[in-house]
Order: structure tokens, then C-alpha cells, then sequence
């Protein structure tokens, strides 16, 4: 059986829609707790997708909180072999910060439902069903500049960089495609505080959740039909 390893920083920032699929694509998910568990004894080259999740810590906050060094060295070796690899948020912006890219602090959070803008490759790309206009969930406040290799995918008036590609099988988002109205209320709960801080209206984020997440499934089905690669991993 195909295995999917997410490495989730908060409980309640999961695979979300994305667990469904990949059971149905025949992967067997396995978490690691990023905070937590033993990073430096991690097998990051066994597993046939690794997903990096998100989390409400900066990309360069390794001083503040160390186990990042180690989760960077394990993107650095995946990115390496050029093996199937997924970030969103937080993991987005890791696999940007490994890559040479500078994560920094945005100017404006951008918390809510909304579009993005394709860029032509985006287009062109497993994104392609988001340009119709569809909504995913915005949550960050960090930003980062595209790193050097990459191919920007798609963007918003606040973030430029809301999605990129390093070749076939990488993908950073900087939204997340797994949210859906099901699983909001855990996060509603878990960022209160930020919430509260922020002004944001839960009940606005509640009424704007879309009643289907079938295109992000879509999204994530047509990612996983994409060629492997198998180089080594070591």
C-alpha cells in the first residue's frame, strides 16, 4: 500500500478533505507531530508523498522554536531526490525558505474565503479548476518570495505568492485546499485568539464556508496522477 506521511504542527491543521482522497487513491496516512516527535530518526525518503501542514508559527522562527532546523534538513533531503512533495501554509513557506527564498512577516493578514488569480502556468496546471473563480481559505500573515527554481502558480492582491510549483511534483500553497465547512470549526476554536485580535467575524467565516470541496479533491487526484520520480534518497 501506498504511504502518505503529513507532518502537522497543530492538531486541528490536518489533511482534512485531502485524508478522504488519499484513502481513496490507496495511501495509508501516517501523522508525524512535528513539535513533538523524533524528526532526526524520520525516514523522509520512504514514504511515497510527504506533506508538510500548516501552523501558526513564522518559517524563521528556528531560535524560537528549534525542532524547525530538523524539519528543514528532512524538506531539504525530500526536495533532493525530487520526490513527491506537498506544503501548505507553513509548509509552503518552508519548502520556500530551503529552497533560498526569504519568509518574512506580511504586511496584512488575510484571513477568509476568496479567490486566487492563475498565472498562465497556473492555468495550466492542476490548479486549473480554480480559475473559475472558486473558493479556498486564506489564513496566513507570513509571506515569502518566490524561490529561485520555482514557477508561480497563482496569486492574490495582498500575496503574490499563493502557489508554486519546483517541477512536477513539489507544490506549495500558501491557501488551504484541505479546509471545508466540516472541518472549520476546530480551527474557529483553535485561532481564537488570533481572531479576536484580528477583528475577523467567525460567523462571516462560517456563512462564506463553500458547501463542496469536490474541485479541491480534484486538485489534489490530478497531483497525485502525476509521473513519480524515484531518484535516491539518503
Amino acid at each position: 500500500m501506498k504511504q502518505v506521511l503529513a507532518i502537522r504542527h497543530v492538531a486541528f491543521e490536518d489533511l482534512g478533505t485531502f485524508e478522504a482522497e488519499f484513502a481513496a487513491a490507496g495511501y495509508w496516512v501516517k501523522y508525524v507531530e512535528a513539535p513533538t516527535d523524533d524528526l532526526q530518526r524520520l525516514d523522509i525518503c520512504a514514504p511515497d508523498v510527504v506533506v508538510i501542514l500548516g501552523g501558526p508559527i513564522g518559517a524563521y522562527e528556528d531560535d524560537r522554536y528549534p525542532f524547525l532546523r530538523h524539519e528543514l534538513a528532512l524538506i531539504e533531503r525530500r526536495l533532493k531526490a525530487d520526490r513527491a512533495l506537498l506544503g501548505i501554509c507553513l509548509g509552503a513557506q518552508l519548502i520556500a525558505r530551503v529552497s533560498g527564498a526569504r519568509v518574512y512577516p506580511g504586511a496584512y493578514k488575510e484571513i477568509g474565503w476568496g479567490d486566487v488569480s492563475l498565472t498562465e502556468a497556473g492555468a495550466k496546471s492542476v490548479l486549473a479548476p480554480l480559475s473559475a473563480k472558486l473558493p479556498v481559505l486564506h489564513w496566513h500573515g507570513d509571506s515569502f518570495d518566490l524561490p529561485q527554481d520555482a514557477q508561480r502558480l497563482a496569486s492574490t492582491a495582498l500575496y503574490p505568492n499563493q502557489a508554486f510549483s519546483i517541477g512536477p511534483r513539489v507544490l506549495g500553497l500558501q491557501f488551504h485546499l484541505e479546509a471545508s465547512a466540516r472541518t472549520l470549526e476546530s480551527w474557529l476554536v483553535g485561532h481564537a485568539v488570533e481572531l479576536a485580535h484580528a477583528g475577523i467575524d467567525i460567523q462571516s467565516l462560517r456563512r462564506d464556508a463553500p458547501d463542496s470541496s469536490s474541485y479541491s479533491r480534484e486538485i489534489l487526484r490530478t497531483w497525485l496522477d502525476l509521473p513519480a520520480t524515484l531518484e535516491s534518497c539518503s
